[in-house]
């Protein structure tokens, strides 16, 4: 009986010490909400540019901005569903750097300053543009001064 005794003493002080640290815990975790300070709840509908059709699996990805101006260490990656949305809760206001990457598709990026608890942004991705080469062969320049003939400059005999 006595032994009964001393094993529920020793269970009721582990619980009441397992209860005193999941409070200071919790304690802890809305302390660090609160230097985080006022959070938002963003929303990302990407869209092709050309009809305006959803991107699936695209790659929307998050920074912090500094007030410099510099992006500042961490960050997220969300992926696009099959209606090009995705969404995420819990960032502090601020600057946040946004790139959006997706096969196909122009690198999209901009920094937007998140002021409010609930914001929706909605991004157009453009197809790639031809890049120029010396190498290809390109129309005459049509617009361009016409060059002066170099017969007419030589002298004629007197």
């Amino acid at each position: 009986m006595f032994h009964m005794r001393k094993m529920f003493l020793a269970c009721l002080v582990l619980g009441m010490a397992v209860l005193g640290m999941s409070n200071t815990m919790c304690a802890q975790k809305d302390k660090e909400e609160d230097e985080i300070g006022p959070t938002s709840w963003l929303n990302f509908v990407v869209l092709k540019d050309d009809n305006g059709k959803p991107v699936r699996n695209a790659a929307v990805i998050m920074h912090p901005v500094s007030p410099k101006g510099k992006q500042e260490q961490g960050g997220m990656e969300l992926k696009t569903d099959v209606d090009g949305r995705c969404d995420f809760n819990g960032i502090p206001y601020g600057m946040l750097r946004v790139q959006v990457l997706a096969q196909g598709f122009q690198t999209y990026g901009q920094d937007f300053d998140i002021d409010k608890p609930k914001m929706a942004l909605t991004i157009k991705l453009k197809r790639p543009r031809h890049q120029f080469s010396i190498y290809d062969d390109h129309p005459a320049n049509t617009n361009a001064p016409a060059k002066p003939d170099s017969s007419s400059d030589q002298k004629k005999p007197n």
